[in-house]
């Protein structure tokens, strides 16, 4: 889980990479041989956000899906979705049921700015295993603007936020 909490870090400042004017090369060698910015280095707090449908069971972690119907299903998390959902719910059948009624982006946000982190972002990929802008990564759940939390665009909400 650490290797790929750095990895997805990683990939979450690639953006601000390619501003800087080295150049540098896809490979591990390559990207650890950039110096770190100081306000990174010297933060002492960053929050990920991993929001999703896999909340509604609310059972294991972000990895529930897979969990449940990967090469590898793990017992337990098959026996949860037997003992408490019909025969044959999928995994999209969450969706409608990700209400999202606690989102109160700017109430987040003053509780994140209270905390005190230098950095804050969601992984907009867990939201609904598809982009929120309609890139659908898996076609039978949809987008968070098409069902669930109130057709309402939270990484759009989240970027608004000061």
């Amino acid at each position: 889980m650490a290797t790929t909490t750095a990895v997805v870090g990683l990939l979450c400042l690639f953006p601000v990479l390619t501003l800087i004017e080295c150049r540098y090369e896809p490979t591990w060698q390559s990207i650890d041989s950039r110096p770190l910015p100081s306000w990174y280095d010297e933060s002492k707090i960053g929050i990920f956000i991993h929001w999703g449908v896999f909340s509604v069971p609310s059972y294991v972690d972000e990895w529930f899906w897979y969990y449940w119907k990967g090469p590898t299903p793990v017992k337990s998390v098959v026996k949860f979705m037997e003992e408490n959902y019909r025969p044959g719910f999928t995994y999209a059948d969450f969706a409608p049921q990700f209400t999202a009624e606690f989102f109160s982006p700017y109430k987040w946000a003053d509780i994140f700015q209270a905390s005190g982190p230098v950095i804050c972002g969601v992984c907009e990929a867990n939201i609904m295993k598809a982009s929120p802008t309609g890139h659908q990564r898996h076609p039978s759940t949809g987008t968070s603007m098409d069902v669930g939390p109130g057709q309402r665009d939270i990484v759009g909400k989240s970027t608004e936020l000061p």
